[in-house]
């Protein structure tokens, strides 16, 4: 494995590495046989310190990554994620729990583990800026086991779907910041690995080398079963591009599912609604009945934000008709990905 991070991190075998096809061949598995998940978490906890200083930064998390699936895992400042990254690839030894990569046990073969999996750590970009792009990609594939001359085919694909094939012979260090963090990406993907942590991916760059880097990483997961793990405070990103959340705070896991089902988690509703009818003795009749959430006055009339539940809903409509309200405009607010993470974690991203 190799990471755009300091820190000490087992070496992939060559063998093991080299026997990766540039078209990311997987492990055959038997008629019937179910492949294990790709990554695989079963009761880790790390605590720091000791005595009443102590501090539990990870506490008795489990879960497990499906191949070929990209999950977002997410925690507010302080919440563990960062602790719980280190000890899934192997940084930080935890105290207790197990990881699996593949299947295989990454305490009682670390290297085997480990040579399935790269990393960009905490947006580091720490590929050689003396490098030209497409060298660094042959120097990153290179130390993780893999001949540069087997993936070179590969390396031209990643050039061309990141938009770097024009600067593939054009050093680092006088690259734009954007480019450098494409470089990053591309460099981690240079390998062939099965699993990839990426934390931060986009930080630096534009909308379209953003849209640029999500489509890339939704391709490799579809045709080529790569598996990513992704931590980004990007909720716009995380959300238009994972399959899955992984919600971290205080050390335990308070959510796991799709962002749709996330946004489900009750009947509620928030409705917008418009109208020139909305009078200052109306609205204070709505606030005592129902869960009025904003008021605004406009030129067009006044809007209201309203939550209810569905029979709030239908009381809501019936208090306006009996009221002769009319309504200029009617718009249901649905939750979006960091609506959902502010009211689980409490806090801020």
């Amino acid at each position: 494995m190799t990471t755009r991070e300091d820190g000490v991190v087992p070496d992939s075998p060559a063998g093991d590495a080299a026997a990766r096809s540039d078209t990311g061949t997987r492990e055959e598995h038997g008629s019937g046989e179910t492949a294990p998940p790709a990554v695989a978490v079963e009761g880790l906890r790390k605590t720091f310190g000791t005595g009443e200083d102590a501090v539990t930064a990870v506490d008795g998390v489990s879960f497990a990554i499906e191949r070929g699936s990209i999950v977002g895992l997410l925690g507010p400042n302080g919440a563990g994620k960062t602790t719980l990254i280190k000890c899934m690839l192997g940084m930080v030894l935890p105290d207790e729990g197990d990881v699996h990569i593949g299947g295989v046990d990454t305490r009682a073969d670390p290297r085997a583990a480990y040579a399935q999996v790269d990393a960009m750590l905490e947006g580091a970009r720490n590929d050689y800026w003396r490098l030209t792009v497409r060298e660094n990609l042959r120097y990153f594939a290179t130390i993780s086991g893999v001949e540069p001359d087997s993936v070179a085919a590969r390396h031209d694909r990643l050039l061309e779907r990141l938009d770097l094939a024009e600067k593939a012979d054009v050093a680092v260090r006088d690259l734009s910041r954007g480019m450098k963090q494409k470089v990053s990406l591309a460099s981690v993907l240079a390998g062939g690995a099965d699993v990839v942590f990426l934390d931060e991916p986009t930080l630096g760059l534009d909308v379209e080398s953003s849209r640029t880097l999500q489509r890339e990483l939704r391709r490799l997961a579809t045709e080529e079963d790569l598996t990513v793990v992704l931590s980004s405070h990007d909720m716009d990103v995380v959300e238009t591009v994972c399959d899955r959340v992984v919600i971290v705070s205080e050390g335990t896991v308070v959510a796991d599912d799709s962002v749709d089902a996330l946004a489900r988690t009750d009947d509620t509703h928030t409705l917008r609604l418009t109208s020139g009818d909305f009078d200052e003795a109306l609205v204070r009749a709505l606030r005592e009945r129902f869960t009025v959430t904003a008021v605004e006055r406009r030129e067009a009339g006044t809007r209201l934000e309203v939550r209810a539940d569905s029979d709030d809903l239908y009381a809501l409509m019936a208090r306006l008709r009996d009221r002769g309200v009319t309504l200029t405009d009617v718009t249901t607010v649905e939750p979006d990905l960091e609506d959902v993470f502010v009211d689980i974690t409490g806090g801020s991203r």
